[in-house]
């Protein structure tokens, strides 16, 4: 399944993990102003925003499993098998394929709002990449650095919500997520006092007992729960480091380990984790096999060109000998 947060400190950052017990050949990839999306109900874009992210590159299209374009809007599709319900192609609307709605929206949209007003005339339709790659199904966060809403396309229709938490994860539908933090409101950061009973002396006996009740398992559920405490407690250094460092570490918190959640015969593992300096266009990440943070920097390859900038993993630990 996935996590994704979106957090900021003098910049903004977007990022997520991306847990699967299977990969594709996923690579970063930028996509500049000039490549030309053809969308499959839609017609052609041949100018639009540049984007970076993470993307699996079939026949020359950019299936992106997250992205953030030139304008520091971010988006990312998550796991939602159950509930994600796409609709028969409608007259009158945007038919958008599952696989079209990243690029649909960062190669026109600066804003949140700008998505917004996208939304209202959109139907995510039910079309395949191919037969050998039909539509998974997906639900989307959006981000810029000021808000978050969350998409999702279900039996009722296309539901928007707002995502105060920065957060989202896999099912239940979002509003669940939202509800059941208040299962959780009591937790703190810091030091608790009892309220157990006033006839009974009762003292914490060891540190960060203010956060007994946070969810440790990987379920999708609890993952928003801890990775929606640790991201607003949250505390950064200012500098570029710092923060992508921190970030990292909010991710890690919810990370998936082999061995622990299995899949048939596989385990499901945290494949990349990715963060995204979107206010500078930088998209950092890591891999299951490499901790070391590697860096692609948009505005270091010609953005007005025509054909996507394709980047491999760094899949090779790096290990840092100091005698």
């Amino acid at each position: 399944m996935c996590t994704a947060i979106t957090y900021k400190t003098i910049d903004h950052y977007f990022g997520r993990n991306l847990d699967l017990e299977y990969s594709y050949h996923e690579t970063v990839t930028v996509t500049p102003r000039n490549y030309p999306f053809t969308f499959r109900r839609a017609g052609e874009r041949r100018t639009h925003f540049s984007m970076i992210g993470m993307a699996y590159v079939a026949g020359g299209y950019p299936l992106y499993y997250d992205a953030t374009n030139e304008r520091g809007l971010s988006m990312a599709g998550l796991n939602f098998p159950g509930n994600a319900d796409y609709k028969p192609v409608k007259d009158g609307c945007d038919n958008i394929a599952p696989f079209e709605f990243i690029p649909w929206i960062l190669t026109q949209c600066e804003t949140v709002a700008d998505a917004r007003a996208l939304l209202d005339r959109i139907n995510i339709a039910a079309i395949d990449f191919s037969p050998e790659l039909p539509a998974s199904p997906l639900h989307w966060i959006i981000s810029d650095a000021d808000a978050s809403i969350v998409v999702e396309s279900v039996r009722d229709g296309l539901r928007v919500y707002d995502d105060p938490v920065g957060v989202l994860t896999n099912n239940p539908p979002f509003d669940y997520h939202m509800l059941n933090l208040a299962n959780y409101m009591t937790v703190t950061r810091e030091e608790p006092t009892s309220t157990f009973s006033p006839n009974l002396k009762l003292s914490p006996y060891s540190r960060g007992m203010g956060g007994v009740g946070i969810p440790g398992d990987l379920s999708s559920a609890s993952r928003f729960v801890k990775a929606a405490f640790t991201r607003e407690n949250s505390v950064s250094g200012e500098s570029e480091e710092e923060s992508v460092a921190q970030f990292f570490h909010i991710l890690g918190s919810v990370a998936q380990q082999r061995g622990c959640a299995r899949v048939g015969e596989k385990f499901e593992i945290t494949i990349y984790s990715s963060c995204c300096n979107t206010t500078r266009g930088i998209y950092y990440y890591t891999t299951y096999e490499n901790s070391a943070i590697s860096a692609v920097d948009m505005h270091r390859v010609d953005l007005d060109a025509d054909t996507l900038f394709v980047y491999d993993l760094q899949k090779k630990q790096y290990v840092y000998r100091q005698n």
